[in-house]
């Protein structure tokens, strides 16, 4: 069974500026995708998320009140973050990134599973995080999450920058998580991942969820995606 993540009314401040303003959004047995342009407040929900920056209001995963704990413990509480910009030590090897989250016993996940899952990462497993390419990167951040177990994993733009090709392999990953149970909350600006993966699809503006939608009524509706995302076609 994959992790309820239930949010209401999350506010985030910083100064006079209200980056948030009262988010409420359930991600239950079916992945959600929240998308937006640069700079609606995305980022900062998955911070506030992971208490990492200070929110207001509630985010519960599996009943359990995450606002106000520390990022250690919402980690050890079962969310996960594939972050954007996917944040690498450049002088660890693959294998050592792998070794450092890994769990121990029998869990879904593991390291040689991760490698079947990307081979490209088992032929660099001796590469530093440095020597990597944009889209062995983000395998890598991906894979870092997954072996976390955790009950639901928040990826922050995880096909920002990759190739078309790449993008395929992400959205097929992407449909295993979630047909294993895993919760999914995928923050996206691609549309073609976003609709491709989830059913429905929210949409952010200024810091609070301005519509939620069918993914094939936006993906279909152009006048939909300029009004809310500022593209003329679907991308």
């Amino acid at each position: 069974m994959s992790g309820a993540l239930d949010i209401r009314d999350l506010h985030v401040r910083f100064g006079r500026a209200t980056i948030l303003q009262g988010v409420s959004l359930s991600v239950t047995d079916k992945p959600v995708s929240v998308i937006g342009r640069n700079g609606m407040g995305k980022t900062t929900m998955c911070s506030a998320l992971m208490g990492m920056v200070p929110a207001s209001g509630s985010a519960k995963l599996d009943g359990r009140e995450l606002i106000g704990l520390g990022t250690g413990k919402v980690a050890r509480g079962g969310l996960a973050l594939v972050p954007q910009g996917r944040r690498m030590f450049p002088s660890l090897s693959v294998h050592e990134h792998l070794l450092l989250v890994a769990q121990r016993g029998s869990p879904a996940w593991t390291i040689e599973r991760v490698y079947e899952t990307f081979p490209r990462l088992a032929e660099r497993r001796r590469n530093g995080g440095n020597q990597l390419s944009g889209g062995e990167q983000q395998m890598l951040a991906i894979s870092r999450a997954l072996l976390m177990n955790p009950r639901l994993v928040i990826m922050d733009e995880p096909s920002e920058g990759l190739a078309p090709v790449i993008v395929d392999q992400l959205i097929e990953v992407l449909g295993t998580i979630t047909k294993e149970g895993m919760g999914l909350l995928l923050i996206e600006q691609n549309l073609r991942v976003a609709t491709s993966v989830t059913d429905e699809v929210s949409i952010m503006v200024t810091g609070r969820i301005a519509a939620t939608v069918g993914s094939g009524e936006l993906a279909n509706d152009r006048d939909m995606q300029n009004r809310y995302l500022g593209v003329s076609h679907g991308h």
